[in-house]
């Protein structure tokens, strides 16, 4: 059962919450409790990352708004068939954009 608001701030007023930090900092220091997690980033992130290229940089060479590439990156969208094919290539030869964007 959920708690009151009351009793929330009666449990809150007990607590030591500088302590409770100062212990926590010194766990994950200790690797007690810190984790390392690794996301893997989509396609076309790791392709826009290898050819060096901003977001708006990478956008203007595929001939897309930044708001479409972005809606590509968090996975909202897919790229069309031709836009795939661009990136394939932007993947694959990242100097092919660098030269074009030059």
């Amino acid at each position: 059962m959920a708690k009151s608001g009351r009793d929330l701030r009666a449990r809150d007023a007990k607590r030591d919450f500088g302590k409770e930090l100062l212990q926590s900092v010194r766990e994950m220091k200790a690797g007690q409790r810190g984790r390392v997690h690794k996301v893997k980033a989509p396609p076309i992130v790791e392709a826009r990352l290898k050819s060096g290229l901003s977001q708006a940089q990478f956008a203007r060479l595929l001939g897309v708004s930044v708001r479409t590439l972005q809606d590509w990156e968090q996975g909202r969208r897919e790229p069309s068939g031709a836009a795939k094919t661009l990136i394939l290539i932007a993947a694959r030869r990242p100097e092919v954009l660098r030269s074009l964007a030059a």
